[in-house]
């Protein structure tokens, strides 16, 4: 009776989320998606670290075997290789990327070594990025995330870098020739501040508190550029429309939505399942959904002309796949698919919408069969009580107890709607994906 009470909160809880399987026609959907054309706005979803293991684990848990996060109502699927190059010959592929050089890839239409941000392997070469064409072609601009706003992912977007690590001011030392004092743009933060994108929001405010060569922060370098910063949740509320934003929610990654016990070596919790403790998220620090909708009410302007484009991060599936934590990993991925509900809205009542779901890599959580004494996973796991009140066990298995886990290597789910949305289908490469979206792109204005 106990768990009959919990798992009925929680599906009140994810209302919003479940959408039941069902075997309809679904021919009309697909032809209404399959069309070209240049799209007024186009709306990216990156999933740092979620694989179709991690997609599926947290729609088994959440939404019950025969449920469908919005996520799988896309009409239009398909899945992408993911593999980065060699630094030293960037002709030898690299098969197990980091998020710096597949963000890179999508981004900027080029394979890079990994580490590297929206620059080329061995030549150290800045390679234009969607955000900057989209630019150059009068849309405004929005990345958003639950990392700092200076890891890879948002940052491939709005800087040129040869090493990841150089977030900040002070954080330098891999790139000396990246610094503003030899020429270079200077750090991830002051180049996205440099940048003028319209929306940005996320955390690692440390970052942008670090002293810039000319002794100001890139925090005083935004508000000089007419940004108006805000640090918590409460400050969404206020956002003035027709300014540029800079919203810094924590001093490092944002927290996680959902916490519980950490996969451990068998035996672990396999007599006791566990269900997912859902209230770990600050009040201060606002949903990604809630900071979705925000980006989408200050990038949405009446009229002709070119739009938006907006790339929204669910960052901390990765980071909680490191730490093999998959109460975090699933409220992360539940929280962003939240915020693609919101997007997928939005696109409904704006037809020239281009909306794309995808991940920059893989992970290493796996579902696999209850574990018993005779036979079990080597590596560690953790079972889970789902919605169906099943046992579920996932897996982790690319390292060992307390050591990150690893990315790996395989392709995963690209799925889209709106103009050139069937570009998605089949088997492509994550480079793709940046060509899809220029040709998405209303060409430039004389």
């Amino acid at each position: 009776m106990r768990y009959s009470r919990v798992l009925t909160a929680v599906s009140v809880i994810l209302g919003a989320v479940f959408i039941r399987a069902q075997n309809t026609d679904r021919v009309t959907a697909v032809r209404e998606s399959a069309i070209g054309g240049t799209a007024r706005n186009i709306l990216l979803f990156i999933g740092d670290g979620m694989g179709d293991a991690e997609i599926t684990l947290a729609r088994y848990y959440a939404v019950g075997a025969v449920g469908r996060l919005a996520l799988d109502t896309l009409p239009l699927t398909g899945a992408y290789t993911t593999y980065a190059v060699e630094e030293r010959d960037p002709s030898f592929p690299n098969y197990v990327p980091d998020s710096a050089s597949t963000g890179t890839a999508w981004a900027t239409g080029h394979k890079t070594s990994n580490g590297r941000i929206s620059t080329s392997a061995r030549e150290d070469r800045d390679l234009p990025t969607i955000l900057e064409i989209a630019q150059q072609r009068g849309y405004l601009t929005g990345d958003v995330t639950t990392a700092e706003l200076t890891d890879a992912t948002p940052a491939v977007l709005a800087a040129h870098v040869a090493r990841r690590a150089c977030q900040g001011p002070a954080d330098m030392a891999a790139c000396p020739q990246d610094r503003r004092s030899a020429g270079g743009p200077g750090s991830i933060a002051e180049q996205e501040v440099a940048h003028n994108v319209d929306v940005l929001m996320g955390g690692g405010a440390a970052r942008f508190e670090q002293t810039m060569e000319d002794g100001r922060t890139p925090i005083q370098e935004a508000a000089r550029n007419g940004y108006q910063v805000i640090r918590d949740a409460t400050g969404l509320e206020h956002v003035e429309r027709g300014r540029r934003l800079l919203g810094l929610f924590a001093q490092g990654n944002m927290t996680t939505e959902w916490s519980g016990q950490e996969a451990r070596p068998y035996p672990s919790n396999v007599t006791s399942p566990q269900r997912c403790k859902e209230d770990h998220r600050p009040a201060g620090e606002p949903a990604l959904a809630q900071m979705t909708a925000t980006a989408l009410a200050l990038l949405d302007r009446p009229g002709s002309g070119p739009g938006f484009f907006l790339q929204v991060e669910g960052a901390s599936i990765d980071k909680q796949g490191h730490a093999a934590d998959p109460c975090g990993q699933i409220g992360e991925t539940v929280a962003f698919d939240r915020a693609i509900k919101t997007g997928i809205d939005y696109a409904k009542t704006h037809p020239r919408t281009l909306l794309v779901v995808t991940a920059d890599h893989a992970h290493t959580s796996q579902i696999v069969g209850r574990p018993t004494e005779a036979d079990h996973p080597t590596g560690l796991i953790s079972t889970l009580l789902t919605i169906d009140r099943a046992p579920l066990t996932v897996s982790y298995g690319t390292n060992g107890y307390h050591r990150s886990q690893d990315h790996t290597g395989t392709q995963v789910r690209i799925a889209a709607r709106g103009p050139q949305a069937a570009g998605v289908v089949g088997v492509i490469d994550q480079t793709d994906l940046f060509q899809l979206m220029l040709r998405a792109l209303e060409p430039a204005r004389d």
